[in-house]
């Protein structure tokens, strides 16, 4: 695709959208960016814009902006019916996202993986695999560095590990992953999606492209993934914690093993007692990474002394400390109901839970035998609150803490000694944070903090 002297703009100047700003203008586009935002919001970013020659238009969008231009690059934080973005598409202006913009650029092959929950796990995971298989390898996405940074150290025998969501499918045309993984669908950004069916019509777009040449590994334990398979191109590869695949990756007298063909063996990978990660989920995400990553063609041994030295990524179950013999856990990234269920099903019991944050239309009521199971109380934060204590009511006793400062003191005051206080949200953070980073490291700090009262002692 030709830059140079085109009209670019760039809609939003998150990560990703700061990012393929600077990417198009060194390649000598005349480039605009244009955020909601006010210019005193923006301080920090428009003065490296304005040094590069980027016209900045903040505080809204104006239409005749966006009509001047030749192509209009999209942040997966905007949404599509945006109305400026829906009049231009209808006069027929190219709309792509900054996934897509990269995709043309990237030069290797792509391992890309989507699902509701378990994504920037897998990814990390296979990254690490990757690089220690000996193969050059960049990791962005939806974690860490936007997709186009990747491009200028992108080698033709290298590959890209990329975390990539709806937000970020949904703006795609040509992006083809060599290897694709939807590790399983629930419920999510209903909000943004409206349906589950556009929300899944959106997941599925990681395979639309793919040729039967590239390969597509679902989770078989999932009805939804299972019938992605009837919509797939490419050749499908499964993996499964609970049946043996013909073939992928499944779980055999407790040990991983992968399985290249229906008519091949087994070959042992790595036991179930060696993965460090905590929780039945995590057993499916290394599930997911064995399989994509021998497909890559990583050897059984190098996948096997990867996830033995792989630890949780930050705010996805991540251990924080133990006080007064109370385990404290951040599950920032629990961000939808399926994500929290997962998290509170890794502990047998005695867990005092913190939700709340920005609702996302989610239904949970759908939590309530497992918290009558497993959760000792509730402790609300945020503007999802009243809603979840209404969902929730008499299923276990809920505190309204309003803010997550008072919930960790709610819940700490609270456990006894063997129990757990998870931070798992079942929402978005934006109500009282800038994203789940920032709310889990204030999570950390709060119970980091506690050390210093005096009734309580490191264990």
């Amino acid at each position: 695709m030709e830059l140079k002297g085109k009209k670019i703009l760039v809609v939003g100047l998150g990560k990703s959208g700061l990012a393929a700003a600077l990417f198009l203008r060194r390649r000598g586009a005349q480039v605009t960016v244009s955020d909601v935002r006010s210019a005193e919001a923006l301080a920090k970013e428009i003065p490296a814009l304005l040094e590069e020659g980027i016209a900045v238009e903040a505080g809204g969008h104006g239409l005749l902006t966006f009509r001047r231009q030749d192509l209009i690059v999209v942040s997966p934080g905007v949404p599509l019916d945006t109305p400026e973005i829906v009049q231009v598409k209808s006069f027929g202006l190219p709309v792509i996202g900054e996934v897509e913009l990269a995709a043309r650029y990237l030069k290797g092959k792509v391992l890309a993986i989507t699902g509701s929950n378990g994504k920037t796990t897998t990814t990390s995971l296979c990254g690490e695999i990757l690089a220690r298989g000996g193969l050059p390898v960049g990791v962005g996405g939806n974690i860490g560095l936007p997709v186009i940074a990747l491009v200028d150290d992108s080698r033709d025998d290298g590959w890209s590990v990329l975390e990539i969501s709806s937000f970020q499918l949904e703006t795609t045309e040509q992006f083809r992953p060599d290897i694709a993984v939807i590790l399983n669908v629930t419920p999510d950004h209903l909000n943004r999606h409206h349906t589950f069916e556009n929300y899944l019509a959106a997941k599925e777009k990681i395979f639309a492209r793919q040729r039967p040449t590239d390969a597509l590994v679902l989770n078989w334990d999932d009805p939804v993934t299972r019938d992605s398979a009837k919509r797939a191109a490419s050749g499908v590869f499964w993996f499964s914690r609970k049946s043996v695949v013909e073939r992928g990756a499944y779980v055999s007298n407790g040990e991983i093993v992968f399985k290249p063909d229906a008519g091949g063996a087994a070959e042992g990978i790595i036991g179930i007692a060696k993965i460090s990660l905590k929780g039945e989920h995590n057993v499916e995400n290394v599930l997911a990474a064995v399989c994509a990553s021998r497909l890559a063609g990583v050897s059984p041994e190098a996948i096997r002394s990867a996830i033995e030295s792989f630890h949780a990524v930050e705010h996805r179950l991540e251990f924080v400390l133990t006080l007064n013999g109370v385990d404290f856990y951040n599950d920032s990234k629990a961000t939808n109901v399926d994500a929290t269920a997962k998290a509170i099903s890794s502990f047998a019991g005695g867990v005092h839970l913190i939700m709340g944050g920005k609702d996302k239309d989610s239904d949970y009521t759908q939590l309530t035998a497992l918290l009558q199971e497993r959760v000792k109380a509730v402790y609300t934060i945020g503007s999802a609150a009243k809603k979840i204590e209404g969902q929730l009511r008499g299923a276990v006793p809920i505190r309204s803490a309003e803010v997550l400062s008072e919930a960790v003191n709610l819940a700490s005051e609270a456990a006894k000694p063997g129990e757990v206080v998870l931070l798992a949200p079942a929402c978005s953070s934006f109500d009282q944070f800038a994203d789940y980073e920032e709310r889990g490291r204030v999570f950390k700090e709060i119970v980091m903090a506690r050390r210093g009262l005096p009734e309580w002692q490191s264990a």
